[in-house]
C-alpha cells in the first residue's frame, strides 16, 4: 500500500490518505505510482465512493426492519425515516452506545470519522446487528479548509457527494427556520414594537452555511425609515445556530417546538427577556424543521445502515448527531456507533454532559483514535519530518493520548484506543503506543479500515463487544445544581488541566442573573479551540496550569445549555487564503471533483 498526501495550501490543514489501490489503467489526469512492474492508481476518497455497489435504501431500510411505506426517499440511495414509524418504537428495548473520540486533532489527521464507519462495518462484520450514527457536513468546511465528513477509503458513507454537499436540505432547513425568527424580530420592533425589546439587547443573529469573516459583525436596516431601525448585529455559521443544537436534543416535534419557543431573542429595558413564542414564531419555526427532524438513512461502502442527522460543531456547540436519530438506531440495532466532534476535551466532554444528561442515555464503551503521525506532531515532531522513525516524538506525543485516556476514566465508561493505521508507521512506534495505553488500564488495536474496510478492523470490533458487556458506570463530570460558573471551572480543570480560570465582572454578573432566572441548572457548553487542551491552538501535547479566560457568554434556553465562548474562537469561521474551493469542480460527464 502506498500513502499520499494533500496539502491545503496555507491553511495548515494537512490531509494524508492511506490510498487504497486500484489496479487499473491510469487515466492521464489520473495520479498514478509504480508498484514493482504493476501500474497503479491512487484512488481518492471520492473515486471510491463513485464506485461503490449501493443497494436501493429501501433494502437498506429492510435490514433495520424498516417497510418501505415509513421511509420518505429522496432519490435512490437516501431516505428519511418517518416519525409516525419512530414513535412506534418506544415500547423496544435498547441496543449498546458506542461513542468514538479522538486525541486533539493536528494537521498529521486522526480518522475519527473514518473510524466511527469502519467499526460499524466491522461489528456487521462478525455478525452483529449495528448501526452508525454521525453528523452531516457543514457547507462551510467542506469549501474551506476541513473537507467532509463522510469518512474515507473504504470506511466511508455514500452517497459522499450528496452527503458532503445539499444532502437532503436539513442544514438549509435550519438556516431558513434561524432567519425567520431574525425576520420576525426587526418586524415587530418596525411596527411599533409591542413587547418593548431593547434593540440594544437583540442577542439573536442571523445565519448562514458558509464561512464568511465579513459578517460577523455588521450594521442592519441602513437605508432609510421604510428598512426599519438601524442597529449591531452578525451572522453565525449554521452549524453554530442554537436551532441547530434544538433540532439535535429534542425528541418529536412537540419538543421541538416547546424548544424553538423557549428561544430568547433579547431583552427588554428592564431586563426582562422575550421569548421566540412571544413573537408567535415558534409555530412556523417548527413546519420549517418539520422534515428536518426525521433522521436521514443512508449506507456504508458494505451496504450497512447508517443515520446521519444533524451537525453542530464541537468547538463552538455540542458537537454531536441528533437525539433522535441515536435513539432511533439503539431501538433497531444491537449496537450503534456514534461520533463526539473533534477532540475528547470538546466532543466527547459535551456527548457526556450535555447529550447523555439531556437524553438519558448510557454509553458502554468509548474508543479513542489516534494516529503515530498526530502523535509525534503532538510531541514536537515537524510535518515534514513524520515520515521517518522516531519513537521519541511519539513518547512525548503520546501525553496528549493518556490525558484523554485520564479524563475518559472520569465518566466511568471502558475506554479502548484505536491507532489508525498509516504505511509510515514502524512497529516500535506502534508498539510504544500499545504500552502507553497497557500502563493507563487500557489497551491499544492497530486498524486497517481505511485501506481494508471492515476486514481491517475486526480485532477492534471483538474488543469493543467485551467492553460493552461490562457494566457501565457511566456519570457525568458535575452535578446539576452546581453554580454555572462553577461547572465552567470544573470543566477547565478537571478536563483542560487548566491553572486559573477567569472571567470579566459582566460575564459572572450575567451568569449570575441566569440562575436567578431559574437557568442555573442548564450544563455548560465550552467554544474552545480544538488544537489543544489550552485555548492556545499552537499549546499542543499535554499543557498543565495554563489559564482559561471566559470572554463571553451565551444563553441557549431552547437547546438547554449556556454557551461559554474562550479564547480567540468564532462563531462565525473565515476562508483560509487557499480554499478548497479553489480545487472543487465539474469534470467530464459532470462530475464533481476536488470533494474530500
Amino acid at each position: 500500500m502506498l500513502g499520499w498526501s494533500i496539502w491545503c495550501g496555507s491553511a495548515r490543514r494537512w490531509k494524508n490518505r492511506n490510498r487504497p489501490l486500484v489496479t487499473s489503467v491510469a487515466e492521464d489526469d489520473a495520479p498514478t505510482k509504480a508498484l514493482g512492474e504493476t501500474q497503479v492508481t491512487v484512488a481518492s476518497d471520492i473515486e471510491i465512493a463513485r464506485a461503490a455497489r449501493k443497494l436501493p435504501i429501501q433494502t437498506v431500510g429492510e435490514k433495520l426492519g424498516i417497510d418501505a411505506d415509513s421511509l420518505i426517499p429522496f432519490g435512490h440511495d437516501k431516505a428519511k425515516i418517518s416519525a409516525g414509524f419512530i414513535d412506534r418504537l418506544k415500547d423496544r428495548p435498547d441496543g449498546k452506545l458506542i461513542l468514538v473520540t479522538a486525541i486533539n486533532p493536528t494537521p498529521a489527521g486522526e480518522g475519527k470519522t473514518t473510524t466511527t464507519v469502519g467499526l460499524g462495518d466491522g461489528l456487521n462484520r462478525i455478525g452483529k446487528r449495528a448501526v452508525i450514527c454521525i453528523r452531516e457536513p457543514s457547507l462551510g468546511p467542506c469549501f474551506g479548509v476541513k473537507g467532509g465528513a463522510a469518512g474515507g477509503g473504504y470506511a466511508q458513507v455514500v452517497p459522499m457527494e450528496e452527503i458532503n454537499l445539499h444532502f437532503t436540505g436539513d442544514f438549509h432547513a435550519i438556516t431558513s427556520a434561524h432567519n425567520l425568527l431574525s425576520a420576525l424580530i426587526d418586524n415587530h420592533v418596525y411596527w411599533g414594537n409591542e413587547l418593548g425589546i431593547d434593540t440594544r439587547r437583540i442577542t439573536w443573529r442571523r445565519v448562514m452555511d458558509m464561512n464568511d469573516r465579513a459578517l460577523r459583525e455588521i450594521v442592519s436596516s441602513l437605508g432609510g425609515v421604510s428598512n426599519g431601525y438601524p442597529r449591531e448585529t452578525g451572522f453565525d455559521i449554521t452549524v453554530a445556530s442554537e436551532i441547530m443544537a434544538i433540532l439535535c436534543l429534542a425528541n418529536d416535534l412537540a419538543d421541538l417546538e416547546q424548544r424553538l419557543g423557549n428561544i430568547i431573542i433579547g431583552y427588554r429595558r428592564d431586563k426582562s427577556p422575550v421569548f421566540a413564542r412571544d413573537l408567535k414564531a415558534d409555530g412556523a419555526m417548527t413546519v420549517l424543521l418539520k422534515e428536518a427532524l426525521q433522521p436521514n438513512l443512508v449506507q456504508t461502502l458494505e451496504n450497512n445502515p447508517a443515520l446521519v442527522h444533524g451537525g453542530p460543531f464541537a468547538n463552538i456547540a455540542h458537537g454531536c448527531n441528533s437525539v433522535v436519530a441515536t435513539k432511533t438506531a439503539l431501538k433497531l440495532s444491537d449496537y450503534v456507533v456514534t461520533e463526539a466532534g473533534f477532540g475528547a476535551d470538546l466532543g466527547a466532554e459535551k456527548f457526556f454532559d450535555i447529550k447523555c444528561r439531556k437524553a438519558g442515555l448510557t454509553p458502554s464503551a468509548v474508543v479513542l483514535v489516534a494516529t503515530v503521525r498526530a502523535l509525534k506532531m503532538n510531541g514536537g515532531m515537524a510535518k515534514e519530518d513524520l515520515g521517518q522513525e522516531n519513537v521519541e516524538a511519539v513518547r512525548l506525543g503520546a501525553a496528549n493520548l493518556a490525558r484523554h485516556l485520564e479524563n475518559l476514566g472520569k465518566f466511568g465508561v471502558p475506554a479502548v484506543v484505536a491507532i489508525n493505521h498509516f504505511v509510515s508507521d514502524t512497529q516500535a512506534e506502534v508498539d510504544c503506543v500499545k504500552a502507553v495505553a497497557t500502563e493507563l488500564g487500557s489497551e491499544a488495536v492497530l486498524c486497517h479500515h481505511w485501506a481494508k474496510g471492515s476486514a481491517g478492523i475486526e480485532e477492534l470490533a471483538h474488543k469493543v463487544i467485551q467492553l460493552a458487556e461490562k457494566d457501565s458506570k457511566f456519570s457525568t463530570l458535575y452535578a446539576d445544581e452546581l453554580p454555572l460558573f462553577t461547572k465552567v471551572e470544573t470543566i477547565a480543570r478537571e478536563i483542560y488541566r487548566a491553572g486559573a480560570v477567569t472571567a470579566d465582572k459582566a460575564v459572572r454578573q450575567q451568569l449570575a442573573e441566569w440562575e436567578m432566572q431559574g437557568y442555573g441548572h442548564l450544563p455548560v457548553c465550552m467554544a474552545k479551540t480544538q488544537y489543544s487542551f489550552s485555548t492556545d491552538p499552537t499549546l499542543r501535547g499535554a499543557p498543565v496550569g495554563h489559564g482559561v479566560h471566559v470572554r463571553e457568554v451565551r444563553l441557549s434556553a431552547g437547546a438547554g445549555f449556556v454557551v461559554a465562548i474562550t479564547g480567540e474562537i468564532m462563531t462565525m469561521p473565515g476562508l483560509p487564503r487557499s480554499p478548497s474551493s479553489e480545487r472543487i469542480f465539474l469534470g467530464q460527464g459532470g462530475q464533481i471533483e476536488g470533494l474530500f
